[in-house]
């Protein structure tokens, strides 16, 4: 049975296959590409020595219309033990291993975004078949919402966790990278798990190492946020922050509230400052603290409760970066998208702001959204952060309100003994 591990060089990204006990002792390596239709697809091959390579018959999935595939992964989540390799592809390949789902993503050259999908890998017949013929590969979900591509995982058998990075490109001018001297960075990385509560979505969250970078911590309790209200925050440093929050809107507000905005959308809905029954509410981060006008500099992470088209009630998480910089020279957008919340949940976030990054994980990491800003006021001393509520008829309560300031993280370089 083959045992996962990835690499990612491109459009050509190998998925390789040691042998395991039992094994057929071949590699097996899946390559991203496209068709001349336009269609993604991956291909599967098979070596045993690395020298000679054998296309498997057939391809292993195809979607059209997603263009060219780069940075393919295949990796096995679910089952009894999660994430653990050796045991979830050993089930899966041996009876089909209903327990056990494998994602597959792909990084879409066309719009510069990582796309996954949960489905059932079928090693013998080399097939990968989704659950959602509707949130298949390059049309459905994404890792994350914002800037975020060329992403690879690893499993890490030490704590049996596997870890995700993601390339973070700039979005400013190339002229403004040359003058910094650098451009481009990685994300923090992510543990990745599936969601047990919905089934249908993975959960990223920063791995438990970057929590040793935390130093002043401030427990603010429960918040009352009046709807058109903004609650300053009242701390030391606000450039390099770990922040943990959760909402709830008053049950009441819901109940009186029979038009909310239907077909809400975080990208063309007008962003923090359009108003709706529900929504927006959140944080304002990396904020001017000494000027407030309308103008000043903020990016906006926040909810935003509407209607479906079905009458039912969907919840938006979403970036506004609009007004993050003065700078012109920018890329600034409002991203985002619907998150699934479940009954009786609250709706929480947990914000990693480091001066020009913004890393957002909405509900225990079922969205994420990843904002490049460039703030030239709202820095050092003059950075702040706040609540706030642009709803018109809800009253919101951050139910829990913790903030961490975070150190800076040390390489130490490492000398190999002679």
């Amino acid at each position: 049975m083959p045992r996962p591990a990835t690499s990612c060089g491109g459009a050509t990204s190998p998925w390789q296959c040691p042998p395991t006990s039992g094994s057929d002792d071949t590699w097996r390596l899946i390559i991203g590409s496209k068709d001349d239709r336009h269609a993604g697809m991956v291909m599967t091959y098979k070596t045993k020595d690395f020298m000679e390579y054998e296309l498997v018959h057939g391809l292993l999935h195809q979607v059209p219309g997603t263009g060219m595939w780069e940075c393919i992964d295949l990796y096995p989540v679910g089952g009894v033990r999660g994430i653990d390799m050796t045991d979830a592809v050993a089930a899966s390949s041996t009876n089909g291993g209903d327990d056990v789902l494998h994602v597959m993503k792909e990084s879409s050259d066309d719009d510069r975004h990582d796309y996954y999908a949960l489905g059932r890998y079928d090693g013998a017949k080399n097939t990968w078949t989704p659950l959602d013929v509707d949130a298949d590969l390059g049309i459905g979900l994404r890792y994350d919402w914002g800037k975020f591509y060329a992403s690879k995982t690893f499993y890490d058998p030490a704590k049996k966790r596997r870890v995700l990075w993601g390339w973070v490109g700039e979005t400013d001018s190339e002229r403004a990278d040359v003058a910094k001297g650098w451009a481009s960075l990685q994300s923090i990385p992510r543990t990745v798990v599936l969601d047990t509560k919905t089934g249908s979505n993975l959960l990223q969250w920063p791995v438990q190492e970057v929590e040793t970078l935390r130093t002043n911590s401030t427990d603010l309790g429960r918040v009352t946020i009046d709807h058109g209200s903004v609650f300053p925050l009242s701390l030391h440093r606000a450039t390099q922050l770990d922040i943990e929050a959760s909402f709830r809107i008053d049950p009441l507000d819901i109940a009186a509230t029979k038009e909310a905005d239907i077909g809400y959308n975080c990208s063309t809905s007008g962003g923090a400052a359009g108003r709706g029954a529900l929504g927006p509410f959140g944080l304002l981060v990396l904020a001017d603290a000494r000027h407030h006008g309308g103008d000043a500099e903020r990016t906006a992470v926040y909810f935003y409760v509407a209607r479906g088209l079905d009458g039912g009630l969907r919840t938006h998480f979403c970036h506004d970066e609009t007004r993050s910089s003065r700078a012109n020279d920018i890329v600034k957008r409002v991203v985002g998208n619907t998150v699934p919340v479940l009954n009786g949940e609250d709706l929480s976030v947990r914000v990693l702001v480091d001066h020009s990054i913004v890393e957002s994980f909405a509900m225990e990491g079922r969205s994420t959204v990843t904002s490049r800003v460039y703030p030239t006021e709202a820095i050092y001393a003059n950075a702040g952060v706040y609540l706030f509520n642009n709803a018109t008829g809800a009253q919101v309560t951050a139910t829990s309100l913790v903030v961490h300031e975070m150190d800076s993280s040390y390489n130490q370089a490492y000398m190999a003994s002679m």
